[in-house]
């Protein structure tokens, strides 16, 4: 376990938000799969008593954080396709409506796993693909047919300024380093791109009324957002957000309950009677707890 300071403002100047709930000297490749119900599990969280941004520290060192992201399998994201479908579909909806429409432009969708989101997007118009570090996740975009590379920004060696919107779904939390992610993604915008980023809101009221209860403090989580610190790293990084707002996610009931049932036992057992004696297990149902928010923002400089 390493030491970090800041990403937001760079100093070594915090309080403890969240004391430890496990030991973790143990890297655990399972705890990093997108459906992985480890909640409440995770290392010491702080806040920076700068600028106020939440982070995971100490935490592992970034190559083994990348290493395990690598090796990662995740079946149960592919059984919830449906689900995936439905969501980023949404989501394309609202990125047109402010971003224009696709007509033949280009997108990047950066952390594409599977590639649900570069499937939805070449579906709309979108010359769309896809960069992914999971070796599975990439290889099971390709069987579809989807130009989904396996790396990172920082491994693709992409020209500079040959797209026209870049995504990061539920990606910028698990960076070991946001801030050079964010300035990697603003070089390879067009003048006047779009970057869409989705992440948790530390700040929302469910998130506060839950405190350490708050399903997100996982493992896999190395950076807790509020919209104040994610706006502000934005703009250092030479962005305009020209749209933010809570965005929620379509989800099988069956699914959901299984998530409640790590959260809650007892009431995770009730909720799976009612959904499986109801064969509601594949029922497909709009949640928004108003703490998972998307920033849609221009590129300025």
């Amino acid at each position: 376990m390493i030491k970090v300071n800041c990403n937001l403002c760079g100093r070594d100047d915090y309080r403890v938000r969240f004391p430890a709930t496990a030991n973790g000297d143990a890297l655990h490749v399972e705890a990093f799969r997108c459906t992985h119900p480890g909640y409440g599990h995770h290392g010491q969280i702080v806040e920076c008593r700068n600028c106020g941004l939440v982070y995971a520290n100490p935490r592992w060192p970034a190559d083994d954080v990348l290493e395990a992201y690598t090796a990662v399998e995740d079946m149960t994201y592919v059984e919830e396709r449906e689900g995936r479908e439905l969501t980023f579909r949404h989501h394309l909806r609202r990125i047109e409506r402010i971003a224009g429409p696709a007509a033949g432009r280009d997108l990047l969708d950066v952390g594409a796993y599977i590639g649900v989101f570069v499937e939805a997007a070449i579906e709309a118009g979108w010359r769309a693909r896809g960069i992914e570090p999971s070796e599975w996740a990439a290889a099971e975009a390709r069987r579809r047919g989807l130009d989904v590379r396996t790396g990172t920004l920082e491994t693709a060696a992409l020209p500079e300024e040959s797209f026209d919107v870049l995504t990061l779904w539920d990606v910028i939390e698990h960076l070991a380093d946001p801030a050079t992610e964010l300035e990697r993604a603003r070089k390879l915008l067009r003048p006047d791109g779009w970057l869409v980023v989705h992440t948790m809101d530390i700040d929302a009221p469910i998130a506060r009324l839950l405190g350490r209860r708050w399903p997100w403090l996982m493992d896999m989580h190395l950076y807790f957002f509020s919209a104040k610190t994610l706006e502000r790293m934005l703009a250092e990084h030479g962005y305009e957000v020209v749209w933010q707002g809570p965005e929620g996610r379509y989800l099988s009931l069956g699914y959901l309950a299984s998530r409640v049932a790590a959260m809650q036992a007892v009431l995770g057992r009730v909720a799976r009677a009612v959904v499986n004696g109801l064969g509601w297990q594949h029922a497909e149902v709009s949640v928004n707890t108003g703490d998972l928010r998307t920033f849609i923002c221009r590129r300025v400089r």
